[in-house]
């Protein structure tokens, strides 16, 4: 058995080709970026429309909204980074305290493995078989899929959470940036506030495909949300704006 854990994303030493991730894998990345844009639709639409009820200068919306977005992209990046890492630094931990355990007390953790298929519903007889056959062939992986229920080979990769935070923060929020910038003046906030709710709609709607939730309940929650965010803060841009005048 080898001493090293391959993680996914990362070349093998023994130059193979890197594991390809989970298909599982993958749809928690999407799902973390639906999330992602949401956050952006929501809070740059909140910071645009807030703004655009105090003022009518177009470049000091611009401003505000060009800065929400950098900060919120980098936030979710800095964000999604940090948890990954320590979610993955903790699996890591665990695969090499399992992989230590399994040299110094290989009976011990051969008998472990039998209680789990037990637990599972084998019988006693079958349990053990399974475990001897599993254990010829690959111990560690037999333990880890069962005990820890990690695979070492489709770790989380903290890069591709970051950037794919990041890049979907920014595509959402550049729906209402560019929603309250293009239109004339008078109708600027009308626009913006039913573009948001068309593209909450959206992601309210690939969420619930994803989850396999009620879609109807899964839009109705985002699109709710987003024309009270926007409502609030729409109502503090003109008592902030009028006050200051």
């Amino acid at each position: 058995m080898s001493d090293s854990v391959q993680v996914a994303g990362e070349v093998p030493s023994d130059g193979s080709e890197p594991q390809i991730p989970s298909l599982n894998n993958r749809l928690n990345w999407l799902r973390a970026g639906v999330l992602g844009a949401n956050d952006g639709i929501v809070s740059t639409a909140g910071l645009v429309i807030g703004v655009a009820a105090a003022t009518t200068e177009r470049s000091a919306i611009f401003t505000a909204g060009f800065a929400g977005l950098v900060a919120g992209a980098v936030s979710m990046a800095l964000g999604e980074y940090v948890s990954v890492s320590a979610q993955r630094d903790t699996e890591r931990a665990l695969l090499k305290k399992e992989k230590r355990e399994l040299l110094e007390m290989p009976e011990q953790e051969f008998a472990e493995l039998v209680s789990n298929y037990e637990a599972k519903g084998l019988s006693t007889e079958t349990a053990t078989k399974v475990a001897e056959e599993l254990t010829a062939h690959d111990a560690f992986a037999a333990h880890v899929e069962v005990e820890l229920k990690i695979d070492p080979n489709d770790l989380t990769n903290p890069w591709h959470a970051a950037i794919s935070s990041a890049v979907s923060f920014t595509i959402g929020a550049a729906i209402p940036l560019i929603a309250i910038l293009l239109p004339p003046t008078g109708t600027r906030v009308p626009i913006a506030f039913f573009a948001v709710l068309v593209a909450l709609a959206l992601t309210g709607t690939i969420s619930a495909t994803l989850g396999g939730a009620r879609k109807t309940r899964a839009i109705l929650r985002v699109v709710l949300g987003g024309a009270l965010a926007m409502a609030v803060t729409y109502g503090v841009g003109q008592l902030v704006g009028t006050g200051l005048d």
